[in-house]
């Protein structure tokens, strides 16, 4: 990847935010500095509440840092931008509109294409999420897992310079889970995008990305990177392999630490100490 242009570069990212009452404002995130290739997917893990997601929605613009700066293919981000495509946890897709007009909907926000366009490009993409025959159905009559690759297919119609996902298979079963892991990888090889990825869940991250960004707890920093180097296309018998297998153990092991260190996990020897006081 090195030898890309880079297509998202965050300098020094601090947040804070002001709660009721209290006479001080909490940071969420301090000086968080990184930067993603072009073509690159790359994730982002860390303790609970470590301002992952609080990254995510200043790349996308619903946040402002109060320091710092994001850019996105070499333009300063000041608010949401056409160059930018999110996917979130829910598929947040519209009730009354079929899978095409649910796919098309972005596009015709957006007034870059032309009518006919938008037509081929949503046939496209609901193609390449593997939706073909489905067309005509309402949300109501799909999966969970199906909503799901309407909203990646509507995301990805856009033509954004980068997508930004925020555990958007949280909801789903762990069957589908790892199912659409495995689907997002054959998609996101064929649409050659930008991925910035948020999870919980490590083996996830660890599958999916070219790096895993372990963001320590709160006030969220960069922790540590881990260079993944599994050679792609991957399926999901990588996970049982032992070497996947220790890469995961190396990223919980950041984490535990981090969570341990913000008292998120209760050591053996405190819990004996307080029960024998």
């Amino acid at each position: 990847m090195g030898s890309r242009p880079n297509k998202l570069v965050a300098t020094g990212i601090s947040k804070y935010f002001w709660m009721k009452g209290e006479p001080d404002p909490i940071p969420a995130l301090t000086n968080v500095t990184l930067s993603i290739a072009e073509g690159e997917f790359v994730c982002i893990v860390g303790p609970s509440g470590c301002g992952k997601t609080t990254f995510l929605n200043i790349a996308t613009g619903l946040l402002a840092p109060d320091a710092g700066r994001i850019e996105i293919a070499g333009k300063q981000i000041d608010g949401p931008g056409r160059d930018r495509a999110t996917v979130f946890q829910q598929p947040r897709l519209l009730p009354w509109r079929t899978t095409l007009a649910n796919v098309t909907y972005g596009m015709e926000l957006q007034r870059k294409f032309d009518k006919s366009e938008i037509e081929d490009r949503a046939a496209h993409h609901i193609r390449l999420v593997g939706l073909a025959g489905f067309e005509r159905h309402y949300p109501a009559e799909l999966s969970g897992g199906m909503q799901q690759r309407v909203n990646l297919a509507r995301a990805l119609a856009t033509d954004p310079e980068i997508l930004l996902m925020d555990e958007p298979f949280a909801a789903l079963d762990a069957q589908t889970r790892e199912f659409m892991q495995a689907e997002l990888l054959r998609i996101w090889s064929h649409a050659g995008k930008t991925v910035l990825f948020v999870t919980h869940q490590i083996d996830e991250a660890a599958f999916l990305s070219d790096r895993v960004i372990v963001f320590g707890t709160r006030p969220g920093r960069l922790k540590q990177e881990f260079a993944v180097p599994f050679e792609r296309p991957r399926t999901l018998a990588l996970k049982r392999r032992p070497d996947f297998l220790t890469l995961v153990d190396g990223i919980w092991a950041l984490i535990e630490e981090e969570g341990t260190r913000a008292g998120l996990v209760r050591t053996a020897e405190a819990t004996t100490g307080e029960a024998r006081a």
